[in-house]
């Protein structure tokens, strides 16, 4: 069986098809797309057991959104956090006032990788304020931050950690902000999908850590992702299927496969404007009536 790297459910909808063929049905999954706030948004369902084994994913909600080219275009960026909030409300359990815990996963000291730690920097934390000045902070959403790390460099598991802590704080929610990876280079950095699913940390890349999702926390767990590397296998696989060249399995690349991955030369610059547009996506869904201006100044 061929295997292409991706963990994006539009992807994998994508490669199925790709194998199957055009006019074979997919069972158990719908897909639909539309256009909001000037940006394509994908939305792939996963419906039962036979989309769950179809596209090797867990059952659940799966939304992509595809960002304009000038996503860090003052105008574009206001749209592009706008119409981020709209699909993550969407999947957030009900209550404006209801807690919240956002978590950053990833390596900090790994650009590609540390896209979660960088989100929240742009993310506000009123937890403290609503309990302890509520005459100024009362009408705010109480939203706490956690950065676990990653376990070579702490020990203990990712998940292990958020349990803990959700156990001790009890949220509504979990969000975690994770860096992805993508079959394409086109839509390195330039999609961001959001799951009602949880996560599985290091997936993309080989790697798995221990689940994050309602089943291992017993809360909601919504992932945001933004792809940021390509398994270079996969790429190549691609490059010479566009090409013409019919399918290639990108195992037959040998350790080249499965042991490179690329990423843009200005990743930092990229992951640095994605985790902002995350960071106050997530703001404008957590708070009713922010405005971009109110989050700035509220993190300055």
């Amino acid at each position: 069986m061929i295997v292409k790297r991706t963990d994006l459910a539009v992807e994998a909808r994508e490669i199925w098809r790709e194998s199957a063929g055009e006019t074979t049905q997919l069972q158990g999954v719908e897909a639909k797309e539309k256009l909001s706030r000037g940006l394509i948004i994908e939305t792939v369902k996963i419906l039962d057991e036979n989309g769950e084994k179809a596209l090797n994913k867990p059952k659940g909600s799966y939304i992509t959104v595809s960002l304009g080219s000038n996503a860090g275009d003052a105008e574009q960026f206001q749209e592009t956090c706008m119409a981020l909030a709209d699909e993550l409300r969407s999947l957030l359990p009900e209550g404006d006032k209801s807690q919240v815990l956002v978590v950053g996963l990833g390596n900090r000291y790994i650009t590609p990788d540390n896209l979660g730690p960088n989100a929240l920097r742009h993310t506000m934390v009123t937890r403290h304020l609503v309990e302890q000045v509520s005459e100024y902070f009362g009408n705010f959403r109480p939203v706490s931050t956690l950065e676990p790390g990653v376990l070579a460099n702490t020990g203990v598991e990712s998940a292990e950690i958020i349990k803990a802590l959700t156990e001790k704080i009890r949220p509504a929610a979990v969000i975690a902000v994770d860096a992805l990876t993508s079959r394409r280079m086109k839509r390195v950095c330039t999609t961001i999908q959001i799951a009602d699913t949880g996560i599985v940390p290091g997936s993309g890349v080989g790697n798995s850590r221990a689940e994050i999702s309602r089943n291992s926390l017993g809360v909601p767990v919504i992932a945001i992702g933004v792809p940021t590397i390509v398994d270079a296998g996969t790429l190549a696989a691609d490059l010479m299927e566009s090409s013409g060249m019919g399918e290639v399995d990108p195992s037959s690349f040998g350790d080249f496969g499965g042991n490179v991955m690329v990423t843009p030369r200005d990743i930092d610059e990229r992951v640095s404007e994605l985790a902002k547009i995350v960071g106050y996506g997530i703001n404008l869904a957590l708070h009713k009536d922010m405005s971009i201006d109110d989050i700035t100044a509220f993190l300055s």
